[in-house]
């Protein structure tokens, strides 16, 4: 009864999770009538338990062909819808966790994007102070050095202008830098949480893995899908089979309790019987000495009041009557003959 009772809480429990994940996943496919799904969705799963249950209890007893047939095609057909709504709860659970991690990946390339225009400036920037440097370089070679001071005097401004953007881009490069980094650890963690799944499609897909990532995860999801369901339904028939035979042994030892029983009430009764049989010899018996001993005394003519008494008493007057004979017209004759043996009336 153990090993029954857990296989029906399996079932349950199975089908339970299984028509939430179902009832979930149709919601998202049909979000725009979330709560008309969620009851349709309920309402079958309880029905397709029940339409199980009592298939199998009503296999053999003559029901319809049409009957059987259909019930047994819809059983199929809601399996299959419940499948359907678990591979769209756990896609949308693998696409929520992937998600960010596309987003991340766009960031870095932004970032790296903005990180090359920002080197782009202080190259340039660097470049045309080569070529000013370059220029001052020309005077100090003709040893007109004087004329070299008052042209970079001239270029102190446009010097200061550039030395400015470089460290702005110095700058800027620095804080991408740091929001590059903050997006990779992140990236790093999302990339741990679906390690697994990397492994799994690595298994499958060998070294090509990281262009079939989505196509492990869909072969997984249906892996998943064959053996949810259909396992809750086959459970719960398997708990109604385990019902049947426990009652049936149930049945067969009460029926062997009933016999056993009825044996010893039978023997009881015999015993009882013969009770009642030695009682009643026995009665009988006694009554019969008191027939003997009262007729013998009223043959004699030596009854007295006291044995007349003593046979009412001992006889009764309902057994009398049983024995067809009137209680009352006996006693009347008895008193006759008591008056008869009187001799104080036979002297009168």
């Amino acid at each position: 009864m153990f090993l029954t009772l857990l296989t029906f809480i399996s079932a349950i429990a199975i089908s339970l999770i299984a028509a939430g994940y179902s009832i979930l996943g149709l919601a998202t496919l049909f979000a725009g009538a979330a709560v008309p799904i969620i009851a349709m969705g309920s309402a079958l799963e309880v029905g397709k338990l029940v339409a199980a249950s009592w298939l199998y209890h009503n296999w053999r007893e003559g029901i319809p062909r049409a009957l059987k047939a259909y019930l047994f095609t819809a059983i199929i057909i809601l399996v299959f819808i419940t499948s359907i709504g678990i591979f769209g709860f756990l896609s949308k659970a693998h696409l929520d966790q992937v998600k960010p991690t596309a987003g991340n990946t766009e960031k870095i390339m932004l970032i790296d994007k903005q990180i090359k225009q920002e080197e782009l400036i202080i190259e340039r920037a660097e470049k045309t102070l080569n070529q000013l440097d370059k220029a001052l370089d020309v005077y100090i070679d003709k040893e007109y050095v004087s004329r070299g001071l008052k042209e970079r005097k001239k270029q102190k401004e446009e010097r200061d202008l550039l030395n400015k953007s470089i460290n702005e881009a110095m700058e800027k490069i620095a804080e991408l830098n740091n929001a590059k980094s903050s997006i990779t650890i992140e990236q790093l963690k999302l990339e741990a949480d679906v390690g697994p799944l990397k492994y799994v499609a690595e298994l499958i897909y060998g070294d090509n893995a990281k262009d079939h990532f989505d196509s492990a995860v869909r072969i997984i999801i249906l892996i998943l899908i064959f053996v949810f369901d259909p396992l809750a339904v086959l459970l719960l028939i398997a708990a109604n089979i385990s019902l049947r035979q426990w009652r049936e042994k149930r049945n067969e030892k009460q029926k062997i309790k009933d016999e056993e029983e009825k044996e010893n009430k039978k023997q009881k009764d015999w015993q009882k019987e013969a009770i009642n049989a030695k009682i009643r010899a026995k009665t009988y018996r006694d009554k019969q000495k008191i027939y003997k001993d009262f007729f013998n005394k009223l043959g004699k003519r030596e009854l007295t009041n006291r044995d007349y008494e003593d046979f009412f008493n001992n006889m009764g007057s309902e057994e009398l009557k049983n024995l067809g004979l009137d209680p009352d017209e006996i006693r009347l004759k008895l008193d006759q003959i008591m008056e008869w043996n009187d001799p104080n009336t036979n002297n009168k």
